[in-house]
């Protein structure tokens, strides 16, 4: 067995062992990708400042998100179809998150439902929520997040229409998918796939089928998630899903710093500077690009996260650095996940925190909480303008 030393290791194995139409769904960008590509680039341009002769026996990477004590600050995302990369994988990535001691995130787009998880975890996790046109059938999953013991909704606002996801288009990936001949030869060439997924009876999306109404088989399904996204989607639908939620709310994909102050001026707990890993507007700038004026904008009094483009403990050193409170990692534990399950998970968020632990002390510090804008070369910082 090959050494695992980084997250683009556990990325190599997981094309290896998953069907190339769930491994590219995951690793992929709308229209040109630029955007998907900029996430990683930007990161890679930015410079550590080194320092030495400082005390550095003494480090701890654990803090705080929204008042919960996290290993390190970071947490998983929200991602779609987890359990086709890998059978039951949102059940297994989440347990991974809470032994590790970082949060989990559960997709409104998951094969495992919140039942699910709140029967196989015994920590909390968040759980994501889209604005769809169904109300009855969106109060109802909020009803259901809090019965699981859910103590955070993340609502995401940049799906109000789908981005072009040529990949997607190419490999049939529909719900349900096609089963051309190209793409059942490629299922069959990875066995312990198709094994896993012979084992379970968690194959659709388990927080739609039979909860939606009139949603009870693969053909209802696809009709009724093509219907539900809401592009009239307003800051009044925050308003009411505040209203209904009770609880701490947080609000992804904001890349705007005018969008920023008025997700604050909602009253919103945490903020996540996302583009969706590039997989909505092609163009836009990278995270970590936006990431600046955003912080500029909100001050301290609301948490700012940033998510996309995160492949390494650097990466998320670099956004604290940048002012972000925590950071959030997608493709980076879905390689995990698809290349080894939740051992897998486990290592990619092991190689996170050991890559961040050893760069924070080259720069000097021996807690999170001492990283500023000092840790980096200034001149290297990404610009919007």
């Amino acid at each position: 067995m090959s050494v695992i030393t980084n997250i683009e290791d556990l990325r190599a194995m997981a094309q290896r062992r998953v069907p190339k139409m769930f491994y590219e769904f995951a690793d992929s960008g709308s229209w040109t990708e630029s955007t998907y590509h900029a996430n990683e680039a930007d990161f890679k341009k930015i410079l550590l400042r080194q320092r030495v002769g400082c005390d550095l026996s003494q480090r701890s990477l654990k803090t705080q998100m929204l008042g919960i004590d996290v290993a390190m600050p970071l947490a998983l995302s929200p991602v779609g179809l987890q359990g086709m990369l890998r059978a039951d994988g949102e059940i297994l990535a989440a347990k991974a998150a809470a032994a590790f001691g970082v949060r989990y995130t559960l997709s409104t787009m998951s094969v495992c439902s919140l039942e699910d998880i709140a029967e196989h975890t015994r920590s909390p996790f968040w759980f994501q929520l889209y604005v769809m046109r169904d109300k009855n059938f969106m109060l109802s999953l909020i009803n259901r997040a809090k019965e699981a013991g859910c103590d955070a909704l993340v609502l995401t606002l940049d799906l109000q229409v789908i981005g072009d996801r040529h990949k997607d288009a190419r490999n049939g990936l529909s719900t349900p998918p096609k089963m051309t001949l190209k793409n059942i030869l490629n299922m069959m060439s990875k066995p312990a796939w198709c094994m896993g997924m012979l084992g379970t009876s968690r194959r659709n999306l388990g927080n739609i089928m039979g909860h939606a109404k009139n949603v009870d088989n693969m053909k209802s399904l696809s009709s009724w998630i093509a219907s539900q996204f809401d592009p009239s989607l307003s800051w009044d639908d925050v308003e009411w899903i505040k209203l209904h939620w009770g609880g701490k709310l947080i609000i992804k994909g904001i890349l705007d710093a005018e969008d920023a102050r008025r997700a604050q001026a909602s009253g919103v707990d945490a903020i996540i500077v996302s583009n969706h890993g590039g997989r909505q507007l092609d163009g836009a700038p990278s995270s970590i690009s936006a990431l600046p004026p955003i912080i500029d904008a909100v001050g301290a009094n609301t948490e700012v996260w940033l998510d996309s483009g995160i492949r390494s403990g650097q990466d998320v050193l670099k956004a604290l650095a940048l002012g972000a409170h925590a950071t959030m990692i997608g493709r980076s534990f879905l390689w995990g996940l698809a290349a080894q399950g939740e051992q897998g998970v486990t290592k990619a968020l092991d190689i996170i925190y050991k890559e961040l632990d050893l760069s924070m002390a080259f720069c000097g510090h021996t807690h999170v909480g001492q990283v500023g804008r000092s840790t980096l070369i200034e001149s290297t910082i990404p610009r919007l303008f």
